[in-house]
């Protein structure tokens, strides 16, 4: 599962979530921030009003929540998720001596690694670059 510090930094650089079923997320109250929610249409379920969106609690027995603001939830993308996001830049993915290496395609054709331990942390390293290339282009 991505890093909280590499969810945090994605969402600081501008990648938006809209929330749909699978996916995953803390919610950043610190009482709550060592669990990880999933989304189902059964148990959470995202709702938008004009407000903005909500993650909707049904029938929780053991949290006290009925909904928690969007806003107040970290998403933590899963490896599909991201590699979506890199698009027609992502090239390859392979393991080496014990790392996962995203290979992408830089500006001007240049190929790029980045490694980490975890797989969907090596995709979320390659499209924070990605998204920072693009905001500062």
């Amino acid at each position: 599962m991505i890093s909280d510090q590499l969810a945090r930094d994605l969402e600081g650089a501008g990648l938006r979530w809209d929330p749909a079923p699978g996916d995953r997320f803390r919610i950043k109250a610190e009482a709550l921030s060592e669990d990880v929610f999933i989304l189902s249409h059964m148990v959470i379920e995202a709702r938008t009003y004009q407000g903005g969106t909500v993650l909707n609690f049904n029938g929780t027995t053991e949290w006290a929540l009925d909904n928690v603001s969007k806003d107040d939830a970290l998403w933590l993308p899963r490896e599909d998720q991201l590699r979506e996001f890199l698009g027609g830049t992502f090239r390859g993915l392979t393991r080496d001596d014990g790392e996962w290496v995203v290979t992408t395609t830089g500006p001007g054709g240049q190929v790029e690694e980045y490694r980490a331990p975890d797989v969907e942390d090596a995709y979320a390293t390659a499209l924070l670059d990605l998204v920072g290339r693009a905001v500062a282009g």
